[in-house]
Formats: structure tokens, C-alpha cells, sequence
């Protein structure tokens, strides 16, 4: 697994290896990455990427958030309860030579509590497929004060994501098993 663009292209992150059974890591592909940056950076959101505040939940490996850092995003905050999975991240930010730039919370994304920073632009989410968790942890971003007023989040799922009271879906996209939902806050 490697960063696709920006100041650290190419650089190879930390291999997952066996991972916890319990969270099943299960990096975005590089073709799903690709699309997404593209759609964040030349779509409709007019570059919702440089300088970005980004909160990357239930981070897995933090490939999202790095990616982003690399492509301008300001600063990272990645959120994974896993023990694996934080030890990953963790990596991937010394690897990346970003911990000004990023902070890593080993805790639960479906319980975040009140957000004491600025508000986030950008969210990647990406929890257990079928598990409920995406609902969940959208609505501790809300609860919790988490978003800016024209923060994009980009889901990942094995179906699209609804939530007609909390957020609008601009669009989403189909890759093989996997959907990507680009939301806003209403």
C-alpha cells in the first residue's frame, strides 16, 4: 500500500499483516483512493483537500488521512479503537514524518463526546461493513459538534448511507462490493 499522490507519492506504508479478527482491516483500494481524490480535489467540491481539517474515523491503517495530508490537508485526526489498527496508524504517521500534522485517538468513532478543536472539513468514514457503526458515528459528529457548516463526508459501505434528518447525499459511487457515499450536513 502506497500513497498515490501529493508531496509523499509513493511512499509505502506499514503492511497490515494478519490484523485483529474483530476489526477485519480492510484497506481502501488504490483505485477507490484514486477516485476519491479526484471527485474531493476536480469534482463538484472544488478541493475540499488542500488545507483541509480532516477526521478520519475508524482509520484502520490512516491511509485516507495521509493520503489527504499529502495531498495539502492541514492536519489529520485519526480515530480507531483498534489495538492493531492504532499501532498501524501510528506507523504510518512516523513513516510519513506528519505527527505535526496528525494525531491518532485510540477510541471508539460511534462515541466521540464533544469536539474541544475547530471543526472538521473533511470525514472519512469507513467502519465494518453491514454493522450499523457508519449511523452511529455520524451522529456523535453531529452530537458532538465535529463538522463545519460545508464539511464533506465520504463514507464507505456495502450500500449507500441514508440519513435524510442529519445529512444530504450529493452523489455516490459503486466499485465492485464497495459504495462510496459523498455527503454533506443539512
Amino acid at each position: 500500500m502506497r500513497v498515490i499522490a501529493g508531496s509523499l507519492k509513493g511512499l509505502k506504508l506499514s503492511p497490515i499483516g494478519s490484523g485483529e479478527p474483530e476489526h477485519r482491516l480492510r484497506p481502501t483500494s488504490v483505485r477507490v483512493r484514486t477516485s476519491i481524490f479526484d471527485i474531493l480535489i476536480h469534482g463538484q467540491f472544488a478541493d475540499r483537500v488542500t488545507g483541509a481539517r480532516v477526521l478520519d474515523l475508524f482509520a484502520g491503517t490512516g491511509a485516507m488521512g495521509i493520503e489527504a495530508l499529502s495531498r495539502g490537508a492541514a492536519f489529520a485526526l485519526f480515530v480507531d479503537n483498534g489495538k492493531t489498527s492504532s499501532r498501524i496508524i501510528q506507523k504510518n504517521i512516523d513513516l510519513a514524518k506528519v505527527r505535526l500534522g496528525a494525531e491518532l485517538r485510540r477510541q471508539d468513532a460511534t462515541s466521540l463526546g464533544f469536539n474541544p478543536d475547530d471543526p472538521f472539513d473533511l470525514v472519512f468514514l469507513d467502519p465494518p461493513y453491514r454493522s450499523g457503526l457508519a449511523q452511529r458515528a455520524l451522529r456523535s459528529v453531529i452530537t458532538g459538534g465535529w463538522l463545519a457548516d460545508q464539511a464533506v463526508v465520504v463514507a464507505e459501505e456495502a450500500s449507500e448511507i441514508r440519513m435524510p434528518n442529519l445529512f444530504e447525499t450529493a452523489f455516490c459511487r459503486k466499485f465492485g462490493s464497495t459504495v462510496i457515499s459523498f455527503m454533506r450536513p443539512v
